[in-house]
């Protein structure tokens, strides 16, 4: 163990609430450390497709939208239809009445975004997506937090908060296989994401199946989770989550997308050809990042589509929780089949294979061009099997025995594999308005703040653009509240 190192403000977790914290923060006039378990920073903010969903913004009234944080908040109960008494709806008010700071924020911190995206309920378009992805976020963020004097450490996997005298007054890490203390003078700002991948997390507030499936992040474990609850914070609406659902599994290369370098002139040139050229020649472009590692639509299967593991076999009923029973394939992994009739039909509108809400729908002909890693075509079944490594007659059964029926005639496409995962969980630390982390009786563990999903205090998030809009209001606001108790603790 080696002597404490002491700051004002200690960090955990460098997503884009942590980033958000640890800047603000320091602008508080606070001295920060911010600690990142994986070997850089991002969490899911950087696996994410990159929303923001905001009134109020330069983009809205660009298109003349008039638009209010009030109207917002009004809604977003609209996406949690039968769950919306379980949001937090004060915590709501705070997203919607200081997202457009946010927005601002970062279009001051270099960020570029296209939009705003219709997506109802939403009365007036509200989605900006990120341009050229959602590293753009990290690459602009940690610029300013390192100019800004924050000292950030990665491979520090933070291992439990240190208390003195009830009161939080730092953290535990292990940094290069030594365990290091980092004290703070004023607070800890927990901000290491949710537990989409803790499957200890899943298998309590949701189930054994659910245990078994991915997170999109596998870092994200809930670990920031863990150490308040040792405290006796609670977590509020652990049973909810976004999926499982199917993913097509990522490039094994990424592509040149999600490889294009977050440079503010090169997000200011695409934010202009999106304005300004046609549409039919940004379409290739634009369907190389839809098709990258999206959701196949339900609709597939509700036409007739076969859901087929490694060996052929039909495993269950596709409409009827098929994401839940993938994890116990062999490889974890699925294939959909389809026919010629099929392949025609989600070849056009309105029949689309996935989508990016407000970007553009993506059908087989886009995967055929952009994925071929995800793509199989042959004229009989026997020879679909043989490409895949299947069994031949299990596949042929399988196809006989579809839900809506037998596949008609070849030839015959197969889209996979598939993947079953979580994309995010609701269940955060319960945290006041001032985003103070609370026990179970309601009172503030002193010391201890929590952002983006490790605080999301029962806030339901439904919607695209909600979570992110929601990790730098968070973050910003629980950063500047833990460097104002540095300036009030006693010396």
């Amino acid at each position: 163990m080696t002597a404490p190192d002491t700051f004002d403000v200690v960090v955990v977790g460098a997503g884009g609430a942590g980033l958000a914290a640890a800047i603000e923060a320091r602008a508080a006039g606070a001295s920060v450390l911010l600690l990142e378990k994986n070997e850089r920073p991002g969490g899911s903010t950087a696996w994410s497709i990159g929303s923001v969903t905001a009134t109020g913004t330069p983009h809205q009234r660009r298109q003349g939208i008039v638009d209010s944080p009030a109207d917002h908040w009004a809604d977003m109960p609209g996406f949690a239809g039968g769950l919306a008494d379980r949001d937090n709806a004060e915590l709501r008010r705070v997203l919607c009445d200081e997202a457009p700071a946010a927005f601002q924020w970062l279009l001051d911190s270099g960020v570029r975004f296209m939009g705003p995206m219709p997506e109802p309920p939403h009365r007036q378009p509200r989605m900006h997506n990120v341009l050229p992805n959602s590293r753009s976020f990290i690459y602009h963020l940690e610029r300013r937090a390192r100019r800004a004097g924050v000292d950030l450490r990665c491979n520090a996997q933070v291992t439990r908060l240190l208390v003195e005298g009830g009161r939080v007054v730092g953290a535990e890490a292990e940094v290069g296989g030594v365990l290091h203390q980092f004290r703070s003078r004023g607070a800890v700002v927990l901000a290491a994401g949710d537990f989409t991948s803790g499957a200890p997390f899943k298998a309590r507030f949701m189930g054994p199946q659910e245990a078994a499936v991915d997170g999109v992040n596998p870092t994200a474990t809930g670990d920031g989770q863990r150490m308040a609850e040792a405290l006796g914070a609670r977590i509020v609406n652990g049973d909810l989550a976004l999926g499982p659902e199917l993913r097509f599994i990522a490039p094994a290369r990424e592509t040149l997308v999600r490889r294009l370098p977050p440079w503010r002139a090169l997000a200011n040139f695409m934010a202009w050809s999106l304005d300004h050229l046609p549409a039919a020649l940004l379409r290739p472009f634009i369907m190389k990042f839809l098709t990258t590692a999206l959701a196949p639509s339900a609709a597939l299967f509700e036409a007739g589509a076969v859901l087929v593991n490694q060996r052929g076999e039909r495993f269950g009923d596709e409409s009827d929780r098929a994401a839940w029973r993938v994890p116990g394939q062999p490889g974890r992994q699925a294939w959909i089949v389809i026919d010629q009739r099929l392949a025609q039909r989600f070849s056009q509108w309105p029949d689309f294979v996935s989508t990016a809400p407000g970007i553009a729908y993506a059908y087989i002909p886009d995967y055929l061009r952009n994925r071929p890693d995800v793509t199989a075509q042959a004229p009989t079944l026997a020879a679909l099997a043989a490409q895949l490594g299947m069994d031949p007659q299990a596949l042929a059964q399988s196809a006989r025995q579809g839900a809506q029926g037998p596949l008609g005639p070849g030839p015959y496409i197969a889209l996979g594999p598939v993947r079953s995962v979580f994309v995010h969980s609701e269940g955060g630390l319960m945290v006041d308005l001032q985003h103070r982390v609370l026990d179970a009786q309601d009172r503030p563990i002193p010391g201890l703040y929590a952002a983006g999903s490790t605080g999301q205090g029962g806030l339901l998030l439904k919607g695209h653009g909600h979570h992110l809009a929601w990790a730098f209001v968070s973050g910003r606001r629980a950063g500047r509240l833990a460097a104002q108790q540095a300036r009030t603790a006693p010396s």
